[in-house]
């Protein structure tokens, strides 16, 4: 079982986690990072940091970015061949440049996120 940490506030973000969840995996659990109490208490990171990139909890320890992605579609089995591509050395180091222009863009798309009343 792994824990998905994303933004369901982000219209981006909860489109494509929305796309994953019709697939009915059993073996993930979604959390919306805006429920402060449960996401920030497992983790371990300020809703700041859960904002800026996707994290997974998985066996205990957390994930971000790219790697959170692998393990997430590693879960998923429509798209596991994904996870097993992007994991690949060169490909893998490619997608955390590009994932890292994405997320800021996102990240700042949904700042004004960290200002609202929990």
């Amino acid at each position: 079982m792994i824990k998905v940490l994303f933004n369901d506030k982000c219209s981006i973000c909860s489109k494509e986690i929305d796309h994953y969840k019709t697939l009915n995996v059993k073996d993930i659990d979604w959390l919306d990072i805006n429920d402060l109490s449960e996401a920030t208490k497992l983790s371990g990171k300020s809703h700041k940091e859960l904002l800026r990139r996707l994290h997974v909890i998985k066996e205990g320890k957390v994930y971000s970015g790219v790697r959170a992605f692998a393990i997430m579609w590693g879960s998923i089995p429509r798209y596991n061949w994904l996870s097993k591509i992007i994991t690949l050395p060169v490909i893998y180091h490619i997608s955390i440049l590009i994932y890292e222009l994405i997320a800021i863009g996102l990240y700042l798309k949904n700042y004004s996120q960290i200002n609202e009343k929990k």
